[in-house]
């Protein structure tokens, strides 16, 4: 025997005498297992492949030959004397799985020597069965609007092999899509289960107005649809698109106190999708919505509407799914509530009380009588219509007064009306719809007629006499007129007014309606320096005018002095603040402003200044004018703000104040310096590379330094052993140029230039330690460990180490924050290497 790989060996025995030539070519083809004595055996065989030799049983005395018996199938044995077991033929694993076969040795006789042991043979599947739809063609049917992703249909097909594995595992896919007139599919097939559904653009865009059937060729693979030798089968889907069940009902109208068994139907929805659960939500939020749906769809209005508390209601029904999930967009119900009518109509007023002149004309309106109807507006329901039902007394006549009966206008039937026939009439004015009626009350009052003045009970009061300083609202006189008309009317009530002599409206009358009293008092402040004597003229009128032929005379006039007298007054300002602008650089004595105050007796007025505490300003105290005593100095104090006091000249105790204030403008004045927060140093050895940050700063404002000019001063040694490169415009590196500096400190000419106008320029000497450093980089400070206390010197060298350390740590994160600023302005810098390095740097 030849071997050949773990599982079989290639077989190459010569013909034996109980094997045909044929048989032992066959025999030579195929490989054996490896032989063994006779036992229990399990073989895995692929099914087809025709003839093989799958083991060969070795004899053992006094066995001399093989025999075998159950599940051959006609194509399954064994060569009784050489122990080979063999397939004269194809399995076949659609037809069988599993073959038994028992095995046994028998000696010359027939009788078994050893066995039966059972040998199982496993029939292996291959892929040779294409997968088979179950119909020749499909049909379905998708409504419009359906949700993408819901089934609407299902295609199966079936495969023979083994489902086990790959070789009947199916996959499905849509091949063609008639028409296809978007980019995109309108119809999706779930590549396991073969469920057809909308996709996205489907749910949106069917329409069977635009196109009622598509076709699909779906097709199903085999061995999951990943291989290329996989077989495949295709069956054409027709679908008919039909219009969406899922639609709004049009505007629903509802009677309103509906007399029916309620729930009433009003309306059915009906989802494209079965088995859902309908529900209602309300687009406003009521105390209780009166409609309900049934798991059919079915809408109910659940109780009789009222239109006069609402008339229309809006809401929407929804569709879920068994999740909660919305299945269709929600629909909105529009219900108008119909009016009948049902609302009586009602007065506006218990009493609608008139006033009528006696001598108005016949046909004149009297008023109107307002009723109200709740039932809908401009409808048979709220048409009103008037008539008077009554009138008390009926005299002189009946039939005095007529009502317009649309509009509830009253008026004059005929003849004028006479306070002495009747003071008072009682009307009943029946109100009416098409089905109630109501009783409006009218009560008319016939009032006198103005054909009575006003009469002063005196022409002339006099005059008074009053300080200018008398407070505002002091009454300062009462006038009494009479008016023979109707009391508690238009035409008995007066009016007083200032008709001469007060052109400002210094004074004001006030009215006593029951009594016809008027009390004069003082409007606006009097002032004896402009008016220090009013004559004034008072006149009396009536609210109502006056009948034709009656006209108001000097019985309706009064005359009254006021005298003013002279009071004292301290200065009055033009303002009360004086404020100007000057540059801080002016010369002393130059004129910045000039304050003005006068005396309202025409006294003289003299100026002084208070809260002066800089000495800066004086004033001239007979003109006002504002002089600089002292140069200026807008780094001191900005907005300098004093006092300034104006006083009568004959009477020192009369007097008043203003403020002054003045804004001061910055000019360049401050040469630039370098900031000393913080000490320069750089640690001992210096290995080259180092650099430190240095600032400037500038006393003016902002405009004048907001860009520094940093150089070195032109001497040698500072020229050879210093650099300065810019970092921005305050700020500056400082770096040594070389490695060879002695342990001490360094005076650095350094040049500032502010770029102001005009610039100014500074040569300053930045002190620089060239020191040994601590851990923290720091200059480390020796201590001498022999003396019990440290010198002045060392005690002051340890603060400075200490200060060193705090200070350096405050200026690291200055400088931290300075750099991210920066970082989210503009690029960082070239020279500036990292985070890291700019901390070992500060």
């Amino acid at each position: 025997f030849v071997w050949g790989g773990s599982r079989h060996l290639l077989c190459c025995l010569p013909p034996t005498p109980s094997l045909s030539f044929s048989q032992a070519t066959w025999l030579n083809l195929e490989g054996l297992s490896v032989s063994g004595p006779l036992k229990d055996m399990d073989f895995f065989v692929q099914e087809g492949g025709g003839p093989r030799i799958l083991h060969q049983f070795t004899l053992e005395p006094p066995a001399v030959s093989f025999r075998t018996s159950g599940e051959k199938d006609g194509i399954i044995d064994i060569e009784a004397k050489s122990g080979i077991l063999y397939i004269n033929g194809s399995l076949d694993w659609e037809t069988k799985q599993v073959h038994k076969l028992q095995v046994e040795s028998v000696n010359g006789s027939g009788s078994t020597v050893d066995g039966p042991y059972t040998v199982t043979i496993h029939v292996e599947d291959i892929n040779d069965n294409p997968p088979e739809f179950n119909q020749t063609k499909y049909s379905g049917v998708v409504r419009q609007n359906s949700r993408p992703g819901k089934p609407f249909m299902y295609v199966y097909a079936t495969d023979r092999d083994d489902p086990s594995t790959l070789h009947a595992q199916l996959s499905y896919s849509i091949l063609h899509h008639f028409p296809k007139y978007f980019e995109e599919m309108l119809f999706q097939i779930d590549n396991v289960t073969g469920a057809i559904s909308p996709t996205k653009t489907g749910s949106y865009y069917l329409d069977p107005l635009k196109q009622d059937t598509f076709t699909l060729v779906v097709s199903v693979k085999d061995m999951g649809g990943t291989t290329t030798n996989a077989f495949a089968n295709s069956v054409d889907v027709v679908i008919t698109v039909m219009e969406s069940l899922w639609k709004a009902p049009s505007t629903i109208y509802i009677k309103e106190n509906s007399t029916e068994v309620h729930p009433v139907n009003i309306t059915k929805v009906q989802s494209n999708e079965p088995g859902v659960i309908y529900d209602i939500f309300e687009k406003e939020k009521l105390p209780r919505l009166p409609f309900s749906i049934s798991k059919d769809g079915d809408v109910y209005v659940t109780q009789p509407l009222d239109r006069e508390e609402k008339d229309t209601y809006t809401f929407f029904v929804v569709s879920k799914d068994s999740t909660g999930e919305l299945v269709e967009k929600p629909l909105q119900i529009q219900v108008i509530v119909e009016d009948i009518n049902d609302n009586p109509p009602v007065c506006q007023q218990d009493l609608t009380v008139l006033e009528v002149q006696e001598n108005e004309q016949g046909g004149s309106n009297i008023g109107t009588v307002l009723a109200t109807d709740m039932d809908q507006e401009n409808t048979p329901n709220s048409r009103l219509r008037y008539h008077i039902q009554s009138q008390e007394p009926e005299n002189p006549s009946k039939n005095l007064f007529y009502i317009q009966q649309d509009t509830g206008t009253l008026q004059l039937a005929g003849r004028s009306l006479s306070k002495r026939e009747s003071a008072k009439y009682n009307l009943k004015v029946l109100v009416t719809d098409q089905q109630f009626q109501t009783i409006c009350d009218v009560e008319i009052h016939v009032i006198d007629i103005n054909d009575q003045i006003p009469i002063f009970e005196k022409s002339d009061y006099g005059s008074v006499t009053l300080a200018e300083n008398t407070p505002i609202g002091t009454v300062i006189l009462e006038i009494q007129a009479t008016d023979r008309d109707e009391p508690a009317t238009g035409s008995s009530l007066i009016i007083y007014q200032m008709k001469e002599g007060d052109p400002n409206n210094t004074f004001i009358i006030e009215t006593d309606a029951e009594t016809n009293r008027g009390f004069v008092k003082i409007n606006k402040a009097l002032d004896f320096e402009t008016m220090p004597e009013y004559n004034l003229v008072i006149n009396a009128t009536n609210p109502e005018p006056l009948v034709s032929g009656v006209e108001y005379n000097s019985s309706s006039l009064a005359a009254f002095n006021v005298l003013v007298t002279n009071v004292d007054e301290p200065p009055v300002f033009q303002k009360p603040v004086f404020k100007t602008e000057v540059s801080e650089d002016i010369p002393v004595n130059t004129l910045v402003m000039t304050v003005e105050a006068y005396d309202p007796e025409g006294d003289s007025v003299r100026y002084s200044l208070e809260g002066d505490a800089r000495k800066w300003l004086k004033i001239d105290s007979a003109t006002g004018q504002v002089y600089t005593a002292s140069l200026l100095d807008r780094e001191t104090e900005e907005v300098y703000s004093i006092e300034v006091v104006a006083t009568e000249q004959k009477n020192a105790a009369q007097k008043s104040k203003a403020f002054l204030v003045l804004h001061l403008s910055d000019v360049n004045d401050n040469h630039p310096q370098i900031a000393t927060d913080n000490p320069t140093f750089f640690c001992y050895p210096v290995s080259g590379g180092e650099r430190t940050l240095i600032q400037a700063i500038d006393a003016d404002e902002q405009f004048f330094y907001s860009r520094f000019t940093f150089s070195l001063a032109n001497e040698m040694n500072a020229r050879n052993n210093w650099e300065i490169s810019k970092y921005n415009a305050t700020h500056a590196y400082l770096s040594p140029k070389h490695a060879n500096f002695e342990e001490k400190v360094y005076d650095v000419p350094i040049i500032l230039n502010d770029n102001g106008k005009p610039p100014l320029e500074n040569k300053v000497n930045l002190k620089v330690s060239i020191c040994k450093c601590s851990s923290e980089n720091s200059c480390f400070i020796e201590i001498d460990r022999q003396h019990s206390r440290p010198s002045v010197g060392l005690a002051i060298g340890i603060l400075l180490a200490v200060l060193i350390v705090i200070g350096k740590r405050i200026l690291a994160g200055v400088f931290w924050h300075m750099k991210q600023k920066e970082k989210k302005g503009k690029s960082q810098p070239k020279d500036a290497k990292d985070n890291a390095e700019l901390n070992r740097l500060t």
